[in-house]
């Protein structure tokens, strides 16, 4: 901790990026020191295990055209994983980033057939990677800086929406700060990033940050903002409740180079959540609201369309529901939303519209499924659940089409003197979807007991995980776990085995001899 020349003892500081602070690559010996001061040394280091919980996700084309993967966040890792075709994830790479991963996005340069990754961190800076298939990592394009280290309040990074042609990205803060970084290509097609443009608005929280689809015009930005300054100077506390949310549109004008506030409407006052709806020839473009149950379609010069969310039964009347989490499926003639409540339900919505002018929104009850951080609607066909709590899941869809009528169960309700009928229904077990695979997690862990409890010399971890009734008592052991890739059955019990390799030239074992007493078996994989 310290020599006998008085040398202050060695302090561990915070992780960040070591591109994002100057820094030397880490080292393999898991710590790696840099002194900045002659008396004080500070330590980076590395876990033996990555955390199991996903923070958020991006979905895109990372390493090929035709290669459809998931890039998560553990906090401060990032990991890309990759569906095979027997619907197994596979952990394609992972990296420590020595920082807080807070918000991740994706996005594709027009005429493009690969996606880049942008990162929102605590590192008071916006990081563009793109993943290298040489060497099996993402490497980073581009790295801005706009404020502070640190997860601040007022320092963008908790809020990245990227727009959906690939022009331009929004990285906002809890409060008050939005940058826009316009993206394009040099002459020698690589990416360039611009200075970051303000759209900065005092005494304003923001709640949710999505980017509309409006084709190739002007990119605009969707934010859920509440401003509190009649709030912050009432010292009687009444404007707190009079408090309104607003829906607030930025347009990025391409020509002028700067950022303009567009369009702004005053929302329910409980709205936590925005969903953006397709645009351009495959929508009509505009957003979804999200607020205690109910969900509205709102468009500038647009009538509001409003319906309810449908409610499981039993469920009392003065108990809020939420949305929390959303997917989007999108196909050249069709797209539907699959929404997720507080309680893990999933509800397939469908815009009726005609001309740009939506008239409806259809919302049926789809299935069941733990309560997620994240959801991700991949074009092969799976569903990816990032859960908040227990393992993580990978699904098959079975159908698209979600509930019929005969799920629906109508119940009447009188609310001022006027008859509403509310939506209801019965969960039930899985129909839409089939489990296929599952990745291991123990977020939360409640409580850890080490104990030699089996008489294995070495003790175990004893550990208490999940919440409610997914809970789970886990059983840790020390090693490395051991995946099985074939299975052949055998006649009857070898003598020997051994593994033989193609020529002399070949880095890999290509066959497997396996004999017995009267017979001998060449098998390969």
């Amino acid at each position: 901790a310290g020599s006998a020349q008085g040398t202050p003892p060695l302090r561990t500081a915070p992780g960040r990026l070591p591109s994002a602070r100057g820094s030397p690559p880490a080292r393999s010996c898991c710590t790696w020191a840099c002194s900045r001061h002659p008396s004080t040394m500070f330590l980076y280091n590395l876990t033996l295990q990555k955390s199991s919980a996903i923070v958020c996700c991006a979905y895109g084309n990372f390493s090929a055209p035709k290669m459809h993967e998931i890039v998560v966040s553990h906090g401060k890792v990032i990991e890309m994983l990759r569906p095979d075709a027997a619907g197994k994830v596979q952990s394609v790479c992972s990296m420590e980033s020595f920082g807080i991963v807070r918000s991740l996005a994706s996005f594709r340069l027009p005429g493009a057939n690969l996606d880049y990754l942008v990162l929102g961190s605590d590192s008071g800076r916006v990081s563009v990677l793109e993943y290298s298939k040489e060497r099996n990592q993402f490497e980073r394009v581009h790295l801005e800086t706009f404020g502070k280290s640190g997860c601040r309040r007022i320092v963008p990074g908790q809020f990245l929406a990227a727009d959906p042609k690939g022009r331009a990205v929004m990285v906002a803060a809890v409060e008050k700060q939005k940058f826009v970084y316009v993206f394009n290509r040099d002459a020698s097609a690589n990416l360039t990033i611009s200075s970051p443009l303000e759209a900065h608005k005092s005494n304003t929280i923001n709640f949710s940050v999505v980017a509309v689809d409006v084709g190739f015009e002007n990119p605009i930005f969707a934010c859920i903002e509440q401003d509190y300054s009649d709030a912050d100077s009432d010292p009687t506390g009444e404007a707190v409740a009079e408090a309104s949310k607003n829906l607030t549109y930025y347009e990025l004008d391409l020509g002028l180079n700067h950022v303009v506030r567009k369009w702004s409407d005053p929302i329910d006052p409980a709205s936590n959540m925005l969903i953006p709806v397709p645009g351009d020839t495959d929508g009509p473009s505009g957003v979804l609201v999200c607020a205690e149950n109910k969900i509205a379609y709102k468009k500038p010069d647009h009538e509001d369309v409003v319906t309810l969310i449908p409610r499981r039964e039993g469920m009392p009347l003065d108990q809020p529901l939420l949305i929390t989490t959303y997917a989007l499926l999108k196909q050249k003639d069709y797209f539907f939303i699959l929404l997720q409540s507080e309680q893990g339900d999933l509800y397939r919505v469908t815009l009726a519209y005609q001309d740009e002018e939506v008239s409806e929104i259809q919302m049926q009850y789809f299935d069941t499924v733990s309560v997620a951080q994240s959801l991700v609607i991949l074009k092969t066909g799976f569903l990816f659940v990032a859960s908040e709590f227990g393992n993580h899941a990978l699904y098959q869809f079975l159908s698209i089409k979600g509930g019929d009528d005969a799920d629906l169960i109508p119940v009447n309700v009188e609310i001022e003197g006027e008859t509403i009928m509310i939506p209801h229904f019965k969960p039930r077990p899985l129909k839409n979807l089939l489990l296929v695979d599952d990745m291991d997690s123990l977020s939360p862990m409640i409580d850890a007991k080490v104990l030699d409890l089996a008489g294995e010399e070495t003790p175990q971890i004893y550990a208490l995980c999940g919440r409610g009734p997914r809970s789970t008592l886990r059983t840790l052991r020390h090693g490395l776990a051991v995946s099985e890739m074939a299975v052949s059955e055998l006649p009857t019990n070898p003598s020997a085995v051994w593994t033989v390799r193609g020529s002399a030239k070949e880095e890999y074992d290509k066959y497997i001899v396996v004999s017995f007493t009267n017979a001998t078996i060449v098998l390969s994989i």
